[in-house]
Order: structure tokens, then sequence, then C-alpha cells
């Protein structure tokens, strides 16, 4: 999740390099703040979580790779611990009940968006459909481009969450995910999987791409937790 300018013709070996170095500093950065997480605010009467600022565009972040992925190519499964896995095409996908959503997004680097319009299928839709077993505690998201993430059920189980299409009334760009993301706006934005490919449902934690390299496994914009203890 790093700022990319990346052009599609760049050779590979320049784009492998680039990334390396990106996944470095962000690791350095999460090695140096490591003990600066833990901060509540306690009454969240700002709108704005603490040690973030305000934004009117909206940034893009990434591992150095944006996959393009047709709609007619892409294809999202849903397994693991749950009674009823799926796999759905993106006909399959716009035709479960669509669901619209305004909500604030806070990124681990600093940065915070309001009012952001989100058009997809919510959580709890995809949960009523492939109802998780009882042992299910945790899901961890697979993207196209090789990224992963984790979180616990109770955090999808928010009113809020959805697989986006559509971002202020218009389809999601390839750089921002496109042609579906995940949008958990509670927390922090690398929690929201881009180029979503495979929902695990899972009976145990398996940290994510940015877990497993000093990030927090919660990331609450609130709590400032950005970095692992």
């Amino acid at each position: 999740m790093s700022d990319d300018d990346q052009k599609s013709g760049d050779p590979q070996g320049l784009i492998g390099q680039i990334k390396d170095k990106l996944i470095s500093s962000k690791q350095k950065t999460a090695e140096q703040g490591r003990h600066l997480t833990g901060m509540p605010d306690a009454e969240r009467a700002d709108r704005l979580p603490p040690g973030q600022h305000r934004v009117d565009k909206w940034p893009v972040l990434d591992l150095g790779i944006q996959p393009d992925l047709p709609k007619e190519s892409w294809e999202l499964t849903i397994d693991g611990a749950v009674e009823n896995p799926v796999s759905w095409n993106w006909d399959s996908f716009m035709a479960q009940p669509q669901f619209s959503h305004v909500s604030d997004i806070h990124c681990v680097t600093t940065w915070s968006r309001y009012d952001n319009r989100w058009d997809g299928v919510s959580g709890a839709h995809i949960l009523d459909v492939v109802k998780p077993t009882a042992a299910a505690k945790h899901l961890i998201f697979h993207s196209y481009d090789g990224y992963t993430t984790n979180i616990r059920l109770e955090m999808f189980q928010d009113e809020d969450v959805l697989l986006a299409h559509s971002w202020e009334g218009a389809p999601l760009t390839r750089e921002h995910g496109a042609p579906v993301r995940v949008i958990i706006p509670k927390w922090y934005f690398w929690k929201s999987a881009k180029w979503i490919k495979r929902i695990e449902f899972s009976e145990i934690d398996q940290p994510g791409f940015w877990e497993v390299r000093g990030y927090n496994n919660d990331g609450d914009p609130w709590k400032e937790d950005r970095y692992s203890m």
C-alpha cells in the first residue's frame, strides 16, 4: 500500500525494485512508530481521528501493481468457514441487492477524506448469503495483486461495510480497486482491500501483508492503532 505513479509499460524488473523499496520504507515506518500507538480519543467529539489531516482528493496507495481487471473476467469467491460458499462473476454480483452508504475514510498514512458515497453489496447481505459457521471468527481478504489483509468477524458486521463497485456515483477506477473493492470505514483504510478476489472466513487469525510487516492487527483510527506494539 504505497503511492504509485507507475505506467503499465514499465519493465517488470523496475516495478519489482520500486515495489521492494516502498515496502521496505513502510516497514521502517512501522518499526519507528510502533511505540506511538494506543492513544484513545475517549469522547470522539471530533470527526477527525487523532493524528489525521483532512484531504479533498483521494490519494492512490497500493503495492506498486494495479491489476487491469475487465468486468467480464472478474470473479469473487467467498468460502472457508461458511455453510454456503459462493462464486460470483460480475453479473451475479450486480444481481445482488444494492446498497448505498456515505462514510468517512481514514488512511494510516494520516490522511482522511469525508463524505464518500459508495454503492455496492452490503456486508450484511454477504453474511446472510454465505452463513458463517459458529466457529468462524476472522476474515482474510485476498486481492488480485497478491495483497492480503485480515479482520475480525465483528468488524465485518458493522452496518457500513460493503463491497463497492462505485464511488461518488461513478464506477471505481483501476487505481482505486476496480471493479470491486472492500470498504470498512471504521478502520484504517489498508483493511479495505482493493481488487478483491476472495473473501475467506476462518476459525483462526491469519495476519495479512502489512500486519506481518509491523502494522497493527486491528487498525482503529480513534486509538491510533497504526503499528504493532
